[in-house]
């Protein structure tokens, strides 16, 4: 079990360096967070955010989207906002499932770059910087993948068949399908557009990105045991849904590739899309 570093705890001489930005001339950087129930970690979390973005640049800022969470995380992400200017916080008057909350946040995000990972400090804002670094321009998204899964065995060995069954299903080249640590160019939503509200949002993601031949690096970055609250996907309802809708993206991404469709083409095999909007 890999050993969690004090998020919030930093000494003077890392504060220090926190508060000193590398450069002022790297690009601009949204940091978000998905929340849910999360009140005993997003405050630390999205503290140690602020930090680690000023050392990359003087540009920044972090969001924290609040997924209806019916505990305090709500409360007290208001409170904090009151006192830090740097804090962006948006509230969903009820739970709009995993994919929607990253929906909310890629479209508050108003960076050059855009960075997030999930609100339950199971991994660390400070690794960050190793993400950032490996962009150039050669790199258009930066996606982390876990070195070691700090999880109850049955969890590792559900997360590793899993991984298995929709890098096959959906052809895609990641060593790590589901490690939301990730950060990429804003551009890339001129052409990624996500539908998903749920967690297979996230193969959404990494299926459009590749198919739009984005450029993919990967870094290795560690993850830690949940000292907070509880996973929302290991139950037999939610797991079944999941495959349902993982089903239904297969059709959509790999059978029919509506995303790569030119857009009149796609409002014409899609109706319901043009009445929405969506499109």
């Amino acid at each position: 079990m890999a050993r969690r570093p004090p998020a919030a705890r930093l000494t003077l001489r890392e504060a220090a360096c926190y508060g000193a930005p590398l450069s002022t001339s790297r690009p601009s950087l949204s940091i978000f967070f998905p929340a849910y129930n999360d009140a005993g970690t997003i405050a630390s979390l999205a503290l140690v955010a602020h930090m680690t973005a000023r050392r990359l640049t003087d540009d920044y800022e972090v969001i924290v989207v609040d997924d209806g969470s019916p505990d305090h995380t709500g409360m007290l992400l208001d409170e904090m906002a009151a006192h830090f200017p740097w804090l962006k916080v948006v509230h969903h008057p009820a739970n709009r499932g995993y994919g929607g909350a990253l929906r909310t946040g890629f479209a508050t995000a108003g960076k050059e770059l855009v960075f997030y990972t999930d609100g339950d400090a199971q991994y660390d804002p400070r690794e960050l910087v190793k993400l950032y670094e490996a962009f150039s321009p050669g790199v258009d998204f930066v996606n982390g993948y876990k070195i070691g899964r700090s999880d109850p065995l049955h969890r590792i060995v559900i997360g590793r068949l899993y991984h298995t069954f929709v890098r096959t299903l959906f052809g895609l080249r990641l060593r790590d399908v589901d490690c939301d640590f990730r950060l990429m160019r804003r551009e890339v939503f001129d052409k990624v557009h996500l539908s998903r509200s749920s967690g297979v949002i996230c193969v959404e993601l990494m299926k459009k990105v590749q198919d739009h031949g984005f450029r993919i690096a990967e870094v290795p970055v560690h993850h830690y045991h949940r000292t907070y609250g509880k996973s929302q996907f290991f139950n037999f309802p939610r797991v079944a849904r999941t495959l349902v809708d993982l089903m239904r993206l297969w059709v959509e991404l790999v059978v029919r590739k509506e995303h790569l469709k030119p857009a009149e083409e796609a409002r014409a095999a899609d109706p319901s899309a043009r009445a929405n909007g969506r499109l």
